[in-house]
């Protein structure tokens, strides 16, 4: 289909009731779920879709960053809107400890992280309960947006005891395999996930709606002697990630 039959007043009017930036945004998800508008491809300019539509361009620009903001579109400076790649949802075993790095690694996905905070302070009332930490330790904080194939997967707030990692600008990729240099790699861990909807910053960062479904997980490390080593707080993206567990039956 081209641009001009997608683009038309009859379509906007076809997409039911409601708001006209919400009927051209689901015009525009039905043509990107559909494969009318294919990943890579580049929309009309706003004014082009404005007057296919007969819309004003505050009606398309709003239909346009609702889009921009759930990562469907993608916005290139002097170039022009283009469809987002789509997001391959991945698996990730719930019986394995391992680092994202070499989670991904094993997928055939490259992966990389955006740093949004590496420092050395004082632990919360809750890094100290769960750490076991004492008035004047420390922690070190390392909170990094998780990427694959350059699409945003996680946010990642991790909290390890200071004197295990005492400058945590020093980790350029793998945390384990920097608390392994220092002989504090952990060996076991429990996790406890939870479903929640992302906030505003959260959403911004992931590139997704605010309000959009999440996984919410608490990590707890164990080195082999027992003593917990880290404390980390993440957010999965809802629509990218699957957990999956292997069960079996007790024998009797």
């Amino acid at each position: 289909m081209t641009a001009p039959g997608l683009f038309s007043a009859d379509r906007v009017a076809a997409m039911g009731s409601g708001p006209l930036y919400l009927r051209l945004r689901r015009l525009l998800e039905d043509a990107i779920a559909g494969g009318i508008l294919r990943e890579g491809e580049a929309l009309p300019t706003e004014r082009d879709i404005a007057e296919l539509t007969e819309l004003s361009r505050v009606t398309v620009r709003r239909a346009v960053d609702d889009l921009v903001k759930q990562g469907r579109l993608i916005r290139r400076h002097g170039s022009g809107t283009f469809v987002a790649p789509s997001v391959s949802r991945v698996e990730q075993s719930l019986s394995l400890l391992t680092s994202f790095t070499e989670d991904m690694a094993r997928r055939g996905l490259t992966s990389r992280s955006e740093w949004l905070e590496r420092i050395v302070a004082a632990p919360s009332p809750d890094e100290m309960m769960v750490l076991g930490l004492s008035m004047g330790d420390t922690v070190a904080r390392l909170e990094r947006l998780r990427i694959a194939d350059d699409v945003p997967m996680a946010i990642e707030r991790a909290s390890i005891i200071g004197s295990f990692l005492p400058d945590p600008a020093s980790v350029t990729d793998s945390l384990y395999d920097a608390l392994g240099k220092r002989s504090a790699r952990p060996c076991r861990a429990t996790q406890r996930i939870s479903a929640r909807n992302v906030d505003e910053r959260e959403a911004s960062l992931l590139k997704v709606a605010p309000g959009e479904a999440a996984l919410y997980i608490e990590r707890v490390s164990y080195l082999p002697n027992g003593r917990v080593i880290e404390f980390t707080r993440s957010v999965y993206r809802g629509d990218a990630y699957d957990f999956v567990a292997e069960l079996k039956i007790p024998e009797r």
